[in-house]
């Protein structure tokens, strides 16, 4: 967990792929730890084929019962179908945009909204952003994707940066606070 605070979470992503990664990770660690998930994080690698989401999107009926026989992975149908189901809606979000990083930065006006935390009781569970993220994806035919996901992906991809003000990793660069009065084209 402290490497993974110390040289991932919170960082801007940009790779396509990553943000797949990290989309599916999410819904995986729905109602579990982080911990869970990230325990698993090489066998999740290898179960869907390297978070390549061409190839995921492409996973069949036969080849979603094997993942329930997985016991590196969350065995769970609902989650294994969301990320089958999530494949297919992101690469149609990538056809459409040119790309799902140009989508998803676009909800926080292509910037990370800096907050300023003092303690993690501060930290919400979500956002009005991930709120309005979390409603696009959904409409979009995305699962797993609820505003409480949705903000755990947007601070694990540096969306958002919810670092605490005293964390050694907060950029000291200007603070930006959310602002709802420009919302995303979509």
């Amino acid at each position: 967990m402290i490497r993974y605070h110390d040289r991932e979470w919170g960082r801007p992503v940009h790779h396509d792929q990553r943000l797949f990664e990290m989309l599916l990770l999410e819904g995986a660690q729905a109602g579990l730890t982080w911990d869970t998930i990230l325990k698993r994080r090489g066998n999740y690698r290898k179960a869907f084929a390297g978070f390549d989401p061409a190839k995921v999107a492409t996973f069949t009926a036969h080849r979603k019962k094997q993942l329930l026989n997985d016991s590196g992975i969350i065995r769970n149908r609902l989650k294994i179908d969301a990320a089958v189901t999530n494949a297919q809606a992101f690469l149609a979000v990538q056809k459409e945009f040119g790309s799902f990083d140009r989508y998803v930065w676009q909800f926080v006006d292509g910037k990370p909204i800096r907050n300023c935390r003092r303690t993690m009781a501060d930290v919400p569970a979500t956002s009005p952003e991930s709120d309005i993220l979390s409603k696009d994806l959904k409409k979009r035919g995305f699962r797993f994707v609820g505003s409480t996901i949705v903000y755990a992906f947007m601070q694990a991809v540096g969306l958002v940066d919810d670092h605490l003000s005293n964390c050694f990793a907060k950029p000291q660069a200007k603070r930006r606070t959310p602002s709802l009065s420009s919302s995303p084209r979509i």
